[in-house]
């Protein structure tokens, strides 16, 4: 007798038994709290829930870096009359750190959101950096470059980990240079640029485990270097434009590095899945 993984329920991302029976992205600026509406005699359901991608940076000279993932968590929980929906941290032109992702939160299962990109570093996965030293989810904390639960800072290439982190800038102004790839994941984190006056090779944002990152833009000139847009847990990353970075893909994506003021990308909204 023959099984096919894809098809056999124990290996099923849906809680066994359980039907998907509502979705909360936002695609706006802000946090959104909606209502929540749950069928009388039902006291648990099943939450999976994204913070929102952080967004990329910009730099005066260079390129910047990209945005980390929204952090992840999936659990059980009492059931709740609302719930919260953070936003992507939104792209700009003023060269410096990117905004953070924002939280999510339903019940007793929430997520931090991912961290902009730095002006050395690209942004680490959400929850990977926090007062208390964890996770919502209980995963340690992990440094600079380090592979974890929620992806560290990274150095150079984006970061792997299940909200992976964004790629680190590129400081030189000349010749051929190649931007850093966002981190790969279950949330990719988005690109760096690069922002040469000769042939910029852009960063591709970080591939999802569900969906693609975006292109970077590739040219000759400070015109070009944007980095691509993360992947999200349900969308893809956005291709960067000119010397703008992509935005991050809905579910989290962390939003790609801009070069030479140009608009960095912003991170995807957050989201919130139930069952029961």
């Amino acid at each position: 007798m023959s099984s096919s993984i894809n098809q056999s329920p124990q290996y099923s991302d849906t809680p066994l038994g359980l039907k998907l029976q509502k979705t909360f992205i936002n695609t706006t600026t802000s946090d959104q709290t909606y209502s929540v509406s749950i069928p009388a005699g039902i006291n648990r359901v099943y939450a999976i829930v994204v913070g929102g991608g952080g967004a990329g940076s910009t730099t005066t000279t260079g390129g910047g870096a990209g945005g980390g993932a929204g952090g992840y968590s999936a659990g059980w929980t009492y059931v709740s009359t609302s719930v919260t929906v953070g936003a992507g941290g939104i792209g700009t032109s003023t060269a410096g750190t990117g905004a953070a992702g924002n939280s999510s939160v339903y019940g007793m299962v929430m997520a931090s959101g991912g961290g902009g990109g730095g002006t050395a570093n690209g942004g680490a996965g959400g929850g990977a950096a926090t007062a208390s030293g964890v996770s919502y989810t209980g995963a340690p904390s992990t440094g600079v470059g380090v592979i974890g639960y929620a992806a560290g800072a990274s150095g150079g290439v984006g970061t792997v980990g299940v909200s992976a982190s964004g790629g680190a800038i590129q400081a030189s102004t000349t010749g051929t240079i190649s931007a850093a790839n966002g981190g790969r994941g279950l949330i990719g984190g988005g690109a760096g640029a690069s922002g040469s006056t000769g042939s910029n090779i852009n960063g591709t944002g970080g591939v999802g485990d569900f969906y693609a990152g975006g292109s970077g833009s590739n040219g000759t000139g400070t015109s070009f270097g944007g980095g691509g847009g993360g992947a999200g847990l349900l969308g893809a990353g956005a291709n960067a434009s000119a010397n703008n970075g992509g935005n991050g893909g809905n579910g989290g994506g962390g939003g790609g590095g801009a070069s030479t003021l140009g608009l960095a990308g912003s991170g995807g909204g957050g989201v919130v899945l139930l069952y029961y």
